[in-house]
């Protein structure tokens, strides 16, 4: 209904979670129901924040946890802006958000939750989630997937021990507060996440 008029979509999960193709599919069905959208990938968005981005994800970088987590927000702290201009005017999809950040830096890293926190408050003041859609991905499968992309960066190269740790942390989060997330079994046909997805969308759009 109304109260999600223009409502703002994160869809998050690990490397190989199908996360970015789903967010693909809604902007494709936002676009033939002329639904004025956008949508951005983080870390990325903006030319300051895909500079900040090439920096973190290249292979020749090997930045301590601190030095990541401060690039992934110096990264939203330039995209920030640009989404508030938009905030409550338009839908916005956004491929990974704070969830991520929490879910890579603390869960996976080790690095201070209250940190993290502290300083995503500071950066993005009134400006709210309303949906998030976490896709989930088993080991074998995210492997077959990594093995058929053309190019790895360094986020795509950690032991699978990292990723459990970041995708039992997305969990957890999801779990606090069940309202807002739909868990997406990425394990599953395409076909079938894609129904309930765009199912999902239409509560958002009516």
């Amino acid at each position: 209904g109304a109260m999600y008029n223009k409502a703002v979509i994160v869809f998050e999960g690990i490397e190989g979670s199908g996360k970015t193709h789903h967010i693909n599919l809604v902007s494709n069905y936002l676009k033939k129901k002329k639904i004025d959208h956008i949508k951005i990938r983080e870390p990325g968005g903006n030319k300051n924040s895909e500079k900040i981005r090439n920096l973190i994800l290249s292979n020749k970088s090997n930045f301590n946890k601190n030095t990541d987590l401060l690039l992934y927000l110096a990264a939203r702290s330039e995209n920030i802006e640009y989404l508030k201009k938009y905030y409550k005017k338009r839908i916005i999809l956004i491929d990974r958000f704070i969830d991520s950040t929490i879910a890579y830096q603390h869960y996976g890293m080790g690095v201070d939750l209250s940190i993290i926190r502290k300083i995503n408050n500071h950066l993005i003041k009134n400006f709210y989630v309303n949906f998030t859609f976490l896709n989930t991905v088993n080991k074998k499968n995210m492997k077959i997937r990594l093995k058929k992309r053309k190019k790895l960066n360094r986020y795509d190269l950690f032991d699978y021990n990292f990723y459990k740790r970041v995708q039992n942390g997305f969990l957890k989060i999801a779990k606090k507060n069940k309202s807002k997330y739909q868990i997406i079994d990425s394990n599953k046909e395409i076909k079938v996440n894609k129904e309930i997805i765009i199912n999902k969308i239409k509560n958002f759009i009516t």
